[in-house]
């Protein structure tokens, strides 16, 4: 069974419960004052009738003290003696028992009955002279026009109960139509997506408003701008391993085959070889982490870290990779404390100012500081190098990135994660890290963590 069926059944069914539980309020309550007033009516006649009712000695009811009686309703009477039998009856002739089970209660009852076909609503009350007991008088009234009013009634209140639940089938068949088209649009352009393979589809909103159909559409099609984005990134991705693989493998097939025409091995190949063998290591390396990071696996072994002392320990270990080339300058340093993985924050600033090295001029120079600023501490690798083309800024952090318009790289040069892999690890430490560059003039990373308060 489809939705919008579903839909238009429990509105219907619900509607239909609430019409009915409410006619049948109204029936009850309407004939429940119908019927009190049928008993008030008789209780009134028959106090006037006891009060014009006359009797003599020997217990025989005088049927001309009520000739006079006009009532206010077509009103059955029967008084009948001690003797159980029936002294007054009027109408005349009209001899039948009005209620045969409550004449002989001996007390006042009130009851409905039916005699000979006719429904009537009969009351039965005790009569008493001064000498004792003296009879019974029934006062009966015809029901026909209450139980016309009772039949037109829940007749009305039915008609209405169906007319209502087939109007309110209807318009819900219309509006849930309408609510249910955009689904039924995303259904459609999710299989299609499916046979075609084509994440640029998207799914057309006809209208603007904020309802939850309206949303859950502005999520699919931002769900699909995200699938789009990381297939597409999973492509480029998928190429610039297969480049950065073939490089090293094409350079160790190369010195393989080299070493077999020789017939022996020189020292040059073998080195070459074991380079090549050191980049694929670290490259896979870099990938096992930017998966684990990505996937929220990148294991974290947090502790209290002396931020001041580790950048003195990164300094120290970069004086020996600049060397002679490039001088490394602290401009500001304080005592900060913080809360994170030691190895992972100082592979962070290994890999910033090793960049800088790398992309510095000889003889230029490479500034580091460290400031506190409020719960926050800012680390800044600055350089002279050549800059960052702002095309290329926004995309330094990606995996893979290029700043170089060639895809040529040196040895010494890593495969583009180094990045990467320090945005995640500042972000899953709490921190920021950011860019921002002049081409000509250089470039300066800010890393921002968080202080371990004492």
């Amino acid at each position: 069974m489809s939705l919008r069926l579903r839909l238009i059944l429990l509105f219907t069914t619900l509607l239909g419960s609430v019409l009915l539980l409410f006619g049948g309020l109204v029936y009850g309550l309407a004939s429940v004052i119908l019927l009190n007033q049928v008993d008030s009516t008789l209780t009134v006649s028959a106090e006037q009738l006891i009060q014009v009712l006359k009797v003599d000695p020997s217990g025989i009811f005088d049927p001309r003290s009520i000739s006079a009686f006009q009532p206010s309703a077509n009103l059955l009477v029967q008084v009948w003696g001690t003797d159980q039998r029936l002294q007054i009856a009027r109408p005349a002739g009209f001899n039948t028992p009005l209620d045969v089970q409550n004449r002989l209660a001996g007390q006042t009852t009130i009851a409905s009955v039916y005699i000979e076909g006719e429904h009537l609503r009969v009351l039965t009350v005790p009569l008493e002279s001064v000498r004792g007991p003296a009879g019974v008088m029934q006062i009966g009234i015809n029901l026909s026009l209450l139980d016309l009013i009772q039949n037109t009634l829940s007749t009305i209140l039915f008609i209405l109960t169906v007319t209502a639940m087939i109007l309110s089938g209807i318009l819900t068949w219309v509006f849930t139509g309408r609510l249910l088209r955009p689904l039924a649009t995303m259904t459609r352009v999710a299989t299609q997506i499916t046979n075609a393979d084509d994440l640029s589809r998207r799914i057309p909103v006809e209208r603007q408003s904020n309802d939850e159909v309206s949303k859950l559409l502005a999520a699919f099609n931002q769900t699909l701008e995200r699938l789009e984005r990381l297939f597409s990134s999973q492509q480029r991705f998928l190429g610039d391993v297969s480049h950065e693989l073939r490089t090293p493998l094409t350079v160790i097939k190369g010195n393989i085959g080299l070493i077999r025409r020789m017939g022996k091995a020189d020292e040059e190949s073998l080195d070459s070889i074991e380079s090549e063998v050191d980049r694929l290591s670290r490259l896979v390396g870099d990938l096992l982490l930017i998966n684990q990071a990505e996937s929220g696996m990148l294991p974290l072994n947090l502790e209290k870290v002396q931020l001041d002392d580790l950048i003195l320990e990164v300094l120290q270990q970069m004086h020996v990779l600049a060397g002679e080339k490039v001088r490394i300058r602290l401009t500001e340093i304080d005592q900060v404390q913080i809360s994170a993985d030691r190895d992972r924050i100082k592979q962070v600033f290994l890999n910033l100012i090793s960049n800088a090295i790398q992309y510095t001029p000889s003889g230029s120079t490479v500034d580091v500081s460290m400031k506190r600023t409020d719960h926050m501490v800012k680390v800044t690798v600055s350089d002279n190098g050549p800059g960052i083309s702002p095309e290329d800024l926004p995309h330094i952090f990606d995996r893979f990135y290029r700043g170089e318009k060639s895809r040529q790289r040196s040895n010494t040069t890593g495969a583009g994660l180094g990045l990467s892999i320090a945005r995640y690890i500042v972000l899953k430490h709490g921190g920021t890290i950011e860019a921002s560059s002049q081409e000509g003039k250089g470039t300066t990373f800010t890393v921002t963590l968080p202080i371990l308060e004492l």
